[in-house]
């Protein structure tokens, strides 16, 4: 039977733009879906049309944009795909939806929660579907993870606890903003690392064990000032956080502390949290993602202990769409994974998590982690 087509509109040409790209370009060829992506039209600023025109010619998009007000209004687009920096986020979503487009957002959905919720009142008040691409909900480890807890293998839940490492901004030769460093410039991100790394790790711990209460937090900004990378010989004081860490209860009475940096020496891309409960622990890392640890504390006394999980076989989450048991699969998978549902639940009539709504409570979380950062007091998780 001929799949439905689904002309996407793709809203920048950076790294997140070729991940997605390559999800477009290979749902089809592993999940059995009834939409079918077409590479419609990619759009970047005009100063980034020569980054645009090879970035469209090797991924396969048949048109260029570079005016987003235009893409939106196209009659041959259906989905809007935002992975462009942050403070273009809200006016391009609630744009799309006022002209009756799907709408696909990269993290952080929003510089803050008002915008966060003006978005999803907007893609809400159209009837489109929508979804914040949180990727890592599709590593099939974390998604195992999220079955066994549903399925009560790890009992009441007592505590969360999250890292998320980077290195790569310790040199203070590091400049800031332009096409390349915007996550260093906070009127383009919003914020550092709570916006850019910890939202991940609050998405995971709010799908995987609830919601939050309230949290209490601390963060640092190591170097002071840097160059700008646009403008060399200019320097103007880093606005962002460098570094955050925060403890948080959760709505169910767990614990939790999250830590985030971009100062870990050696450290790439760690992202990992360990939850312990009444009758078990699990834990997770990036770095190991085909892996998941579990503690089951009601094996028989001469056989518990910490075992690894290797989750590639086919009764594990995805992985039956994929290669032979023992072969993983890799970052770029997670966002063919996301794609996949997102497309199967445009298929059933069934919103896929998170939803534009559902990216309203990380928001609020990443905003009242940084409002404890500058009161030094517990703030209530709003919104």
């Amino acid at each position: 039977m001929a799949k439905k087509k689904l002309n996407i509109g793709l809203m920048g040409c950076g790294f997140m733009g070729r991940t997605h790209s390559n999800a477009y370009n290979k749902v089809n060829k592993f999940f059995d879906l009834e939409y079918e992506p077409v590479l419609k039209a990619a759009c970047a600023r005009p100063e980034d049309e020569s980054k645009l025109i090879p970035f469209a010619e090797n991924w396969g998009w048949q048109s260029t944009e570079t005016d987003w007000r235009k893409m939106v209004e196209r009659d041959d687009i259906d989905v809007i795909d935002i992975v462009a920096p942050n403070n273009t986020h809200h006016d391009i979503a609630i744009a799309a939806a006022k002209n009756g487009k799907i709408v696909l957002s990269e993290k952080p959905l929003a510089m803050n929660t008002a915008e966060a919720v003006e978005m999803a009142e907007a893609v809400e008040k159209a009837g489109v579907a929508n979804m914040v691409w949180f990727n890592y909900r599709r590593v099939p480890a974390i998604t195992l993870a999220k079955q066994m807890i549903d399925e009560g293998r790890l009992g009441r839940i007592f505590h969360y606890r999250a890292k998320y490492l980077q290195d790569w901004t310790i040199s203070a030769n590091v400049p800031q903003g332009g096409q390349t460093l915007w996550r260093l410039d906070a009127a383009v991100a919003g914020s550092g690392v709570t916006g850019d790394l910890l939202a991940h790790s609050i998405d995971t711990a709010v799908w995987l064990i609830g919601g939050m209460d309230s949290v209490t937090a601390m963060t640092e900004t190591f170097i002071k000032e840097r160059e700008l990378q646009d403008q060399p010989g200019v320097r103007k004081p880093v606005l962002i956080d460098d570094a955050c860490a925060f403890l948080a209860r959760f709505k169910n009475g767990a614990l939790a502390t999250f830590e985030s940096t971009r100062y870990a020496r050696g450290r790439k891309n760690q992202n990992c949290f360990e939850i312990n409960g009444e009758k078990g622990s699990i834990f997770f890392d990036l770095e190991d993602a085909h892996q998941l640890q579990y503690y089951n504390h009601e094996d028989d006394a001469h056989t518990v202990g910490w075992r690894t999980i290797l989750v590639t076989d086919s009764s594990h989450p995805y992985m039956k769409q994929w290669w032979v048991p023992g072969c993983v699969i890799g970052y770029e998978h997670t966002f063919i994974n996301a794609l996949a549902d997102f497309l199967k639940g445009l298929e059933t009539g069934k919103p896929i998590v998170p939803t534009f709504r559902d990216g309203i409570e990380t928001q609020a979380i990443c905003d009242a982690v940084l409002k404890s950062a500058k009161t030094g007091v517990w703030e209530k998780v709003e919104g």
